[in-house]
């Protein structure tokens, strides 16, 4: 059970470094900046970074475990950060993805 937990914590962590590289390069395209900006180049630095984060994440779990656990994360925070920030509505489809998300995680946890 340890072993799933780092996984999914990995994972996570994984996700957060991606949401951050994509919430800069979400600010530079909204401020009309080119793709040698700092914003965008400091977003393609995190995701480079996260390749490391997910290595540890795929030592621990399934490769479909740590897919269903990257993509739910990441669905679940971009959403809340393009309604949030980016004043981005949220309407039917999107909170059905959500829950799918939610279900699909259910699914794939294997606890041996």
């Amino acid at each position: 059970m340890l072993v799933l937990t780092f996984g999914f914590a990995f994972s996570l962590f994984t996700a957060l470094i991606v949401i951050l590289g994509d919430y800069l390069i979400k600010l530079a395209a909204d401020g009309g900046q080119p793709v040698t900006s700092t914003l965008v180049l400091s977003g393609c630095a995190l995701y480079a970074s996260s390749a490391i984060l997910w290595f540890f994440a795929l030592h621990h779990v399934t490769l479909s475990q740590a897919g269903v656990a990257f993509s739910m994360f990441s669905l679940l925070a971009l959403c809340a950060i393009g309604a949030i920030y980016f004043d981005e509505p949220l309407y039917l489809r999107e909170y059905a993805g959500i829950g799918c998300a939610l279900l699909s995680m259910v699914l794939m946890v294997r606890v041996a």
